[in-house]
């Protein structure tokens, strides 16, 4: 799984054979430049979901419910995510939280809409954490979050992120469901991996956490095919003979 958030990347990504692409909160930072992602609007999301969604001929397009968008009543929770639905025609929608939001989670996935959740690392709640450091490494919360991961199960997900903690962890809570789990920062034993496409094609040089793996250096790329093309504009060598008309 990887993130996208535009027609063009979504079309990118889908054609190199990904299988799931999320249309991430993430876009509050690596679209907006916000520092967190709770700006992010559902008319925000639906727009960058849409988007992606034309994109993509084969792979499943998950979209996250921004903040306060479902946290409030189940009720909106079903009105946000059948937006999501409707409006931007993705096939399921992400959600963060445990067992606070089972309820919540039934109700959306009662009215047919699959739902995938979010445990660990749930940047939404990152004022309530004070911290983007690995969650779960001592005993209690390591095994609330079992407990969450067995709750979101029964409530009807599909699957379940996990993000940020230690790999030992999020083997257990693997092992502990029947839903396949997708780590980001959660070591090799989950039963997939997701990364957002800025980071990890390089064009974001200032976000360096321990779990990235850069595939490329895109940012170096279009930086210096930037310089080269301001260079040959400077000095007319572009457009030349066989770029004009």
């Amino acid at each position: 799984m990887l993130t996208a958030y535009d027609y063009t990347m979504a079309k990118i990504v889908d054609q190199a054979g990904i299988e799931v692409i999320l249309v991430g909160d993430s876009a509050s930072n690596v679209m907006a430049g916000h520092e967190t992602t709770i700006p992010m609007t559902l008319d925000n999301m639906l727009y960058h979901a849409s988007c992606v969604v034309r994109g993509v001929d084969k792979a499943l397009v998950i979209a996250d419910l921004p903040f306060m968008s479902y946290q409030v009543t189940a009720k909106e929770a079903l009105i946000s995510a059948g937006r999501m639905m409707k409006e931007a025609g993705v096939h399921g929608v992400k959600l963060e939280g445990g067992e606070a939001i089972t309820d919540t989670i039934k109700r959306i996935v009662d009215a047919g809409i699959p739902v995938m959740g979010h445990l660990g690392l749930t940047p939404q709640s990152i004022y309530k954490f004070g911290t983007y450091k690995v969650r779960a490494r001592e005993e209690s919360e390591a095994e609330q979050l079992i407990q969450d991961a067995r709750a979101l199960e029964e409530s009807g997900v599909f699957s379940i992120v996990l993000e940020k903690i230690p790999a030992s962890l999020a083997r257990k809570v693997t092992d502990s469901v029947r839903v396949p789990t997708i780590g980001i920062g959660a070591g090799p034993d989950c039963d997939g991996q997701v990364l957002v496409l800025h980071d990890m094609l390089g064009l974001n040089k200032e976000f360096n956490p321990r779990f990235l793996r850069r595939y490329a250096d895109l940012h170096s790329i279009m930086h210096n095919a930037i310089e080269q093309y301001i260079e040959d504009v400077k000095n007319v060598d572009f457009p030349g003979k066989e770029e004009q008309y």
